[in-house]
């Protein structure tokens, strides 16, 4: 299942993030915020549910999942998303669907570090975390 991407991780570095944010049509305020944030993703599993946690100063969301169900998602930055979570060759693929668009959230282990690929279009963002002891 998903026990490999169980524990906290904290991101040490982030690409084309901004571009990414401006694809989704996040604010220059909200986008200068995310920015800035540092944030620790936080995975926990209870019976078939994951927990999917993003922590920081700037904003903390969480969703709660069982893999293969879409759900309803409201984001970080306040869309509100069809959202269906796969697990597809050892990745863990979030795509979210809103107002005819589509992003695609993919998080791998590489190295033993977690690196996630954020996708709009042909805008793709890439955050790498490393797991805290």
């Amino acid at each position: 299942m998903v026990d490999q991407f169980i524990g906290t991780w904290k991101m040490v570095a982030t690409e084309n993030f901004d571009n990414y944010m401006k694809a989704l049509g996040v604010s220059f305020v909200n986008r200068q915020a995310g920015n800035l944030a540092k944030p620790y993703l936080i995975f926990s599993v209870e019976g078939d549910t994951v927990c999917m946690k993003s922590q920081s100063t700037f904003k903390t969301s969480e969703v709660k999942f069982k893999l293969g169900e879409e759900f309803e998602e409201t984001t970080a930055d306040d869309r509100k998303t069809k959202t269906k979570i796969t697990l597809e060759n050892g990745k863990l693929m979030q795509k979210q669907l809103w107002d005819g668009k589509q992003t695609t959230l993919e998080r791998e282990l590489k190295d033993g570090k977690l690196v996630a690929r954020c996708i709009m279009g042909n805008v793709v963002a890439t955050r790498t975390y490393e797991k805290e002891a």
